[in-house]
């Protein structure tokens, strides 16, 4: 693995920018004000957690930075690097997710993340990840392409194959293996991002980060104001089931949060308000839900 120089307080200062400049956007968006909690982690470190909730365009949004320190990295973690167990760690992020009201607007998902691991007679590790992934409970073609489409334009700067490769790693990771299906249309995942040096990588991440209103707004704008009723409502509400099956049995970052003693309320801020389940449901053929199924939660080259 690369080894320092690190810069920290850059990271920081960009990640805190980020959550801002994102919760402006959707709060002018949606009419509706975030609210901001600051919290602090008893082993060391905090956050900032913003949330909208029953607001006109989403029902729920979260949008949390955090900055925490440990004296052991939590297993979700160390998990693919066992040599690095035992050490102590910071780790510094931003994850959302939007929670729209309208069927017709799908939910999104977006993280951006560092970690550094220390040992007093070694010198410290340090890796980004990231991604950001859409799950669309109608389907609009042109809303999966245009996804799509910023995602790769995120990383075209960083090399040609940067976009398949983490769209195929994103293909995988969001992937419910009890249910045999995707969370949805995907989008791009990174992680163990410490090549070929610092500077290289923080631009990475970036630009992923900067690339998400660009990536998501335009598809609220296009759908927030179609007409909806209790059937798209119920289907949305089934569909939902699905996303906290996935963020509370697969998610790395719930999974590091709950491990690592952070702030509850902030980890599963997540999950939607409204959600339900039903025993051995399936679409009727022909119809809109059906061809969700059928043509969009599979994995397909959508560019």
């Amino acid at each position: 693995m690369i080894l320092p120089p690190v810069d920290t307080a850059r990271v920081k200062q960009y990640l805190l920018g980020l959550q801002q400049q994102i919760v402006t956007q959707l709060a002018a968006t949606d009419g509706t004000a975030f609210r901001r909690d600051r919290w602090e982690r008893e082993q060391g470190g905090g956050g900032i957690s913003q949330l909208l909730e029953n607001g006109k365009v989403f029902e729920r949004a979260g949008v949390s930075f955090s900055h925490v320190f440990g004296l052991n990295l939590p297993p979700s973690a160390s998990a693919s690097r066992p040599e690095l167990a035992g050490r102590s760690f910071q780790a510094l992020g931003v994850s959302l997710v939007l929670h729209p009201r309208n069927p017709h607007v799908p939910t999104v998902h977006m993280n951006v993340r560092f970690f550094v691991a220390e040992k007093n007679d070694a010198a410290p590790v340090w890796w980004f990840g990231g991604g950001m992934d859409l799950t669309p409970y109608y389907p609009f073609e042109e809303d999966a392409v245009h996804f799509h489409r910023t995602c790769r334009s995120a990383l075209l700067p960083f090399g040609s194959d940067c976009y398949p490769r983490y769209k195929k790693w994103c293909d995988e990771y969001f992937f419910l293996k009890h249910r045999q299906e995707p969370r949805g249309i995907g989008g791009i995942f990174f992680d163990d991002l410490n090549k070929p040096d610092f500077e290289s990588c923080f631009g990475l991440m970036r630009s992923v980060g900067d690339h998400f209103l660009e990536a998501y707004l335009p598809i609220v704008e296009r759908r927030k104001d179609l007409a909806f009723g209790e059937r798209e409502r119920d289907f949305q509400c089934y569909r939902r089931g699905r996303y906290v099956e996935f963020n509370l049995v697969y998610d790395r970052g719930t999974l590091f949060g709950l491990q690592s003693g952070g702030r509850t309320e902030s980890i599963l801020m997540s999950l939607p308000p409204q959600v339900s389940w039903r025993y051995d449901w399936n679409p009727e053929p022909g119809t809109p839900e059906a061809n969700l199924y059928a043509e969009f939660l599979v994995a397909k080259d959508w560019i």
